[in-house]
């Protein structure tokens, strides 16, 4: 089944490029995995239809700095903003697409807002997805090519915008300028990197670490078609693995839940 890391692709494919300023992958990967937990979650699903549990975006993570945790699955609470203590399932969505150096702050990020839940809610669910970019050049069209186009943006939309995502390999020399370099080991010390999270084994809830960490391949350059890459040379089987973790949340939630 399609999955919503595909769902990202597409998105970036209609817009013709990839803005790394916004959140917009991190919305459409937390509505696409609540989307899949209710369809292949029984208990998840009988909860939420009940309206035991509710699913808010963007929560407020506590004493975090101003993180917010992306997806939150739990109780409803008094107010208009959920809970850390009613928490069922927290998920946090990250990517190191144009900038491999970036990959530091991230880890600290879902660190921060690891510890964050765990000290309130040690038994809730936790699950960090990452795209970790895999070209060794990017064009950076938001911070580069459209400011060029600033005071004639609708220039930018009828002469670039077509081109973006397209294939149109003129593009490199035409805004040579707006092309971000990585070095060919980078997407593989990136994933190395955050396979170093801490995570923790199936009723261990006492020990602070992530349920479930996934990785996914893509390749997005913003000339070239961005795709997922389902055959990389990390060994990540991207379907499987996305199966694995919805398996992983249905398990641990009617364990932690329904017992």
């Amino acid at each position: 089944m399609p999955t919503p890391f595909d769902d990202v692709i597409a998105a970036i494919q209609a817009a013709r490029y990839h803005n790394q300023r916004l959140e917009v992958h991190s919305d459409l990967v937390s509505v696409g995995i609540f989307r899949d937990l209710l369809m292949g979650c029984p208990k998840i699903a009988a909860d939420f239809e009940a309206g035991s549990v509710g699913h808010w975006f963007n929560v407020p993570a506590p004493a975090a700095r101003g993180r917010k945790i992306d997806l939150f699955v739990g109780e409803p609470s008094p107010g208009k903003i959920p809970e850390v203590r009613t928490a069922r399932i927290c998920i946090e969505n990250k990517s190191v697409i144009t900038a491999h150096r970036n990959k530091t702050n991230r880890l600290d990020d879902l660190d921060e807002v690891l510890r964050a839940i765990h000290r309130v809610k040690p038994e809730a669910i936790i699950l960090a997805t990452v795209l970790v970019g895999t070209a060794e050049r990017v064009l950076n069209i938001p911070d580069h090519v459209k400011k060029a186009f600033r005071a004639t943006p609708a220039e930018f939309e009828r002469r670039v915008l077509p081109r973006l995502s397209s294939g149109d390999a003129s593009l490199w020399q035409e805004f040579e300028y707006a092309a971000s370099y990585n070095r060919a080991d980078d997407p593989a010390k990136t994933i190395a990197a955050f396979r170093s999270l801490p995570t923790r084994r199936p009723g261990q809830t006492h020990v602070l670490g992530y349920d479930f960490v996934m990785l996914v391949p893509v390749f997005i350059d913003n000339v070239s078609q961005p795709r997922i890459n389902r055959a990389n040379k990390f060994g990540i089987d991207v379907d499987a693995t996305y199966k694995q973790m919805l398996d992983t949340i249905c398990r641990a939630y009617e364990a932690r839940w329904h017992l």
